[in-house]
């Protein structure tokens, strides 16, 4: 097993059914992404550029679904979370229940369809 997976199997309830729902998702809508661990966390790679990455935070009770180009996004923004970051976005879950996968799916279509544009907009 690798490290991104450990990191999702390992973690307590109710994060790791969060991650594994929403690993689910993003792996199912962007087949092509790549798993990798980087910074500590699950970071997906599509064409070789960062996508988007998990981070579960036990302290606050959250997990983050990070988009890497969220600063193209036109869909869901005010969904999207950016909690005191400059230009990351992110969509936060508290509990597996509140994951709506038409949500998620059609950010991480837009995030795919933006993904050669780069981290800032400029």
């Amino acid at each position: 097993m690798n490290p991104a997976e450990d990191y999702i199997l390992n973690q307590p309830e109710p994060f790791k059914s969060i991650l594994i729902q929403l690993q689910v998702l993003v792996e199912t809508t962007v087949p092509e992404v790549r798993l990798d661990f980087k910074y500590r966390l699950p970071f997906y790679y599509l064409n070789d550029k960062p996508f988007c990455y998990f981070n579960a935070s036990c302290k606050k009770g959250y997990v983050d679904l990070c988009l890497w180009n969220s600063a193209h996004l036109t869909v869901h923004l005010d969904k999207l979370v950016t909690d005191g970051r400059k230009v990351m976005k992110s969509l936060r879950y508290f509990n597996v229940d509140e994951i709506d996968g038409k949500i998620v799916v059609e950010l991480l279509q837009e995030a795919k369809s933006v993904n050669h544009k780069g981290f800032y907009k400029s």
